[in-house]
């Protein structure tokens, strides 16, 4: 599929393209190396999280809300 097809879908096939895509990748995570950027995006959002200027929210939750958008 060319990205000129994959510009044409609809939004909702298109996520679901990525999440496949996204899901092939993790299979294989020793392959796959974070940019550099990346680990320091993580100390700060941990540090948020200990600061309490953050929450956490639940994945799954999360999940529904944003598919619900795009149905």
């Amino acid at each position: 599929m060319s990205i000129a097809e994959l510009r044409q879908l609809p939004r909702r096939e298109k996520l679901q393209i990525v999440e496949s895509l996204w899901s092939d990748l993790a299979a294989e995570e020793s392959l796959v190396q974070s940019p550099s950027w990346h680990g320091e995006e993580l100390r700060k959002t941990e540090e948020d999280l200990k600061l309490g200027n953050i929450r956490p929210v639940n994945w799954g939750a999360s999940k529904k809300k944003l598919r619900k958008q795009f149905e």
